[in-house]
């Protein structure tokens, strides 16, 4: 437009803040197209790639395998030269490696250490449970609580933070005190907006017992009986309760719990792990340096996220299950 009213090459450069190259070359694809050729370049070619889509197969093969005897793990160097050995390319570039493995969202030089269950019948066996609990129809005669516990360390300053202001964010130092440890026992109810933080120096059999007592005569003092999902730990058990009570006391309280564990490395089945991670990242992520401080913490959270309602949305079925996972079930449908 500005070519046309009769503004120069320079002038039409200078408003825009380009090149005069840029509005020759776009004042030539208006003449050799149109107006929309002009405004979108042609794909450029770019550089041919160095690896066949077979030698990137192979590259990414290579890649998970074990790495040559006397190294820990592939480098990009490794892979490099293991390429050139393979194929009758007479160099490879680390860069060219890198690239391939990245578009493939492999990184062979890293690994995480990673708790791999065994699916057996007890596994499955103890998912379907607790996922079949937490699809069924609220019923206050019978809750299902999720429970579980969580240590937490206390961290005191060393010195005082400064405040934020304009233009700065709040600083804290690098160096800080540790104030020992306490224990937090979570209770959620798997069905409504409901769940309690109970804040113990340690978490004993004793603990426990106390815990389930609390559930039964304070949390819910009128429900017959209350399901318990919990993961495996030892002082998960019936046992805790006659270690920490008189026998009339202990089986009193388990006669209104019913346990229902989550299969061994699978606390992800534990509905309130995920209340657990909301907790630390809403109001335990800084520094805390006394048991008294954690407990109004914890109790002012907790207040506020019942008075909102705020429920966990559990979406992983038994369906769900037996569908995703059906290569890991034991006996194979028919």
């Amino acid at each position: 437009v500005a070519a046309d009213e009769g503004f120069s090459d320079e002038v039409i450069a200078a408003t825009l803040n380009v090149s005069g190259s840029t509005i020759y070359r776009t004042k030539r694809r208006f003449v050799e197209a149109n107006l929309d050729g002009a405004l979108s370049e042609e794909p450029r070619p770019g550089v041919e790639r160095k690896l066949s889509s077979k030698e990137e197969a192979l590259l990414v093969a290579t890649a998970c395998s074990k790495p040559p005897p006397g190294r820990t793990r592939w480098t990009l160097e490794l892979l490099a030269d293991e390429m050139v050995r393979l194929t009758d390319h007479d160099e490879l570039s680390s860069e060219t490696v890198r690239r391939r493995l990245a578009e493939n969202h492999l990184k062979p030089w890293r690994k995480d250490m990673w708790c791999i269950p065994k699916i057996d019948g007890e596994y499955v066996a103890r998912m379907e449970d607790v996922l079949d609990l937490y699809a069924e129809t609220p019923d206050p005669q019978r809750p299902v609580v999720c429970f579980d516990e969580s240590p937490t360390q206390l961290i005191g300053e060393v010195r005082e933070p400064i405040a934020a202001k304009r233009g700065q964010l709040e600083r804290y130092d690098c160096e800080y005190r540790r104030n020992g440890t306490v224990n937090l026992f979570v209770f959620m109810d798997a069905h409504r907006p409901w769940r309690r933080v109970k804040v113990t120096d340690r978490r004993t059999n004793q603990d426990f017992a106390e815990c389930m007592r609390e559930l039964v005569d304070v949390d819910y003092p009128d429900a017959p009986i209350i399901r318990v999902v919990m993961d495996n730990l030892s002082t998960h058990s019936a046992g805790a309760l006659y270690d920490a009570f008189p026998a009339p006391e202990a089986r009193r309280v388990l006669k209104r719990v019913e346990f229902h564990h989550t299969p061994k490395h699978a606390s992800w089945l534990n509905m309130v792990e995920i209340e657990i991670g909301v907790l630390r990242s809403q109001c335990l992520d800084r520094r805390i340096d006394s048991k008294d401080t954690i407990i109004d913490e914890v109790a002012a959270w907790e207040q506020q996220r019942n008075a909102h309602g705020a429920k966990i949305q559990w979406m992983f079925t038994t369906e769900n299950a037996r569908q995703k996972l059906r290569k890991a079930y034991p006996v194979k449908e028919s």
